[in-house]
């Protein structure tokens, strides 16, 4: 049987499951177009009598969903890996324009340094989703209300010193230009003026424009296929060539300076170009529901990576697997740290079969527990299995959604029975127990009680078998004070590890 419990030294894949474990907080800077995205459903269930097209029916304000977009999402996306977020950009002097910052301020970020431009309307994308028949909504039509001229002199003034007084405070610093006015040359060239001068990283999700010398010099740029193409003038060069995008990656990096080119490539994952050279990441086969906020996602997962220290190929598959989810969502959601955490350990070889280290299975349980799944711990020696654990395990799963088994290390059972236990190793009991149906996770412990285990696991209920009271279990007053359920489960005489292997020595 292969080891179950993983070789960090030898397997990248779990490396990478804990450095993405160690994420946590950052803070970072976020400049760029600000949005409004409004979603307004209703029926769609008759035509027009003046006009062939269809009535959207909606019931009121109830019927109109508005969340912050563009920059903002990125912000919110933000947020949801935990990461602390200022905000910079532009708002008209409107009501769309105090509901957006009102929404950011909701969501955690600092929006103190949005500056408001009352010569423009704050930029809002309004979709109208109509639903026929009860079937699955669809998207009718889209209007945008925006100016897309470049910010005066004035706005970039004020949304320089907006910048000033909050980039000497962060770990990284974000740029996400939609072209909408808020991100003109003179504003991105002096931003990563202050970037380079401060040794603070810089990275671009750039607008589909032909030219990114604004942007030059930035530490990270992340195109597109389509907005790569044009901003090297290749139009179709990248539809399945992956030479190509080894061409192109390592062009723009060349032509404007940038120290990193992740260039997203959809359903064939990512290319890396470095001053090393270039590397291609593929993307897990995907169910893609909805590309929606993909790109900002991408942004967010590489700004949360490289604020703490994962700059190479480990942040540029971070951020295929926030994607992976995020286009797996209907619209642009946020997708929380611990999804991602347990995206990234299910990727890899300690995400596979029922064995776990205590820290990788933290990760997952913290994701269940979220989704009110009801987690049930057991803990045992398990050394000859027979009939009565069997009966035991298979009753403890129906106490919830998710059983987890700790087993004693054989340190721990041999301080427990004796020199001559266990009979089985723990390599050979966690094979033997994989194969319970009704257990879905196995753990092993080194201590000589529970105690530490269940402090970890924190379960909702903890389960015994055998004929005595909840208080005579050795860690009753930890499960007492912790408030976790105790279930004493029935004993079944004469089915025990002990007297099965006096038994047979006696035989």
């Amino acid at each position: 049987m292969t080891d179950p419990i993983y070789n960090t030294a030898t397997d990248p894949g779990v490396k990478f499951v804990e450095a993405v474990a160690r994420l946590k907080g950052g803070r970072l800077l976020l400049v760029g177009d600000l949005m409004l995205d409004e979603m307004i459903r209703g029926a769609a269930e008759r035509l027009s009598p003046d006009a062939p097209v269809p009535v959207l029916s909606i019931d009121g304000e109830s019927a109109i969903d508005r969340r912050p977009g563009g920059t903002g999402n990125v912000a919110t996306c933000l947020r949801g890996l935990e990461a602390e977020v200022s905000v910079v950009g532009l708002v008209g002097d409107d009501e769309a324009g105090r509901h957006l910052v009102a929404a950011l301020d909701s969501a955690g970020c600092e929006t103190g340094g949005i500056v408001i431009d009352s010569s423009r309307p704050t930029t809002v994308k309004r979709s109208l989703v109509g639903l026929a028949q009860h079937r699955h909504p669809q998207k009718m039509f889209r209007l945008d209300v925006e100016s897309r001229k470049p910010a005066s002199d004035d706005m970039i003034v004020r949304l320089l010193e907006s910048i000033d007084a909050r980039i000497d405070d962060v770990d990284c610093v974000c740029l996400e230009d939609y072209d909408k006015g808020a991100c003109p040359p003179a504003l991105c060239l002096a931003l990563v003026e202050r970037c380079r001068a401060r040794g603070i990283p810089l990275l671009v999700d750039p607008a589909a424009i032909g030219d990114y010398s604004r942007y030059a010099g930035a530490s990270l740029i992340t195109p597109n296929r389509s907005e790569a193409e044009l901003a090297m003038n290749r139009p179709g060069g990248l539809t399945t060539d992956l030479a190509a995008a080894v061409g192109i990656a390592n062009g723009l990096r060349e032509r404007h300076g940038f120290d990193v080119v992740v260039l997203t490539l959809d359903r064939d994952g990512a290319m890396l170009a470095t001053e090393e050279g270039c590397t291609h990441l593929p993307t897990e086969a995907k169910s893609v529901y909805d590309v929606t906020g993909a790109g900002d996602m991408v942004l967010a997962a590489l700004a949360v990576a490289w604020a703490h220290g994962l700059c190479g190929v480990e942040g540029v598959r971070l951020a295929n697997l926030a994607a992976g989810i995020e286009v797996g969502l209907t619209g642009a959601q946020v997708v929380p740290l611990a999804d991602l955490r347990r995206a990234a350990l299910l990727a890899s070889a300690a995400g596979r079969g029922k064995v776990r280290k205590l820290e990788h299975l933290l990760i997952e349980l913290e994701v269940l527990r979220r989704d009110g799944r009801r987690i049930v711990l057991t803990n045992g020696c398990f050394d000859v299995i027979h009939a009565g654990h069997v009966a035991y395990l298979k009753e403890a799963r129906q106490q919830g959604d998710v059983l987890v088994v700790g087993i004693n290390a054989d340190a721990s059972v041999r301080a427990l029975k004796g020199p001559e236990r266990p009979i089985f190793n723990e390599a050979e009991r966690l094979e033997v127990l994989s194969e319970f149906e009704s257990i879905d996770y196995l753990v092993v412990f080194e201590e000589s009680t529970a105690d530490h285990l269940i402090e970890s696991v924190a379960p909702n209920v903890y389960v015994k078998g055998g004929d005595y009271h909840a208080t005579e279990i050795a860690e009753f007053d930890l499960l007492k004070r912790l408030g976790i359920e105790i279930d004493i489960l029935a004993h079944r005489p004469g089915l025990g590890s002990t007297a099965i292997i006096d038994r047979l020595r006696s035989s």
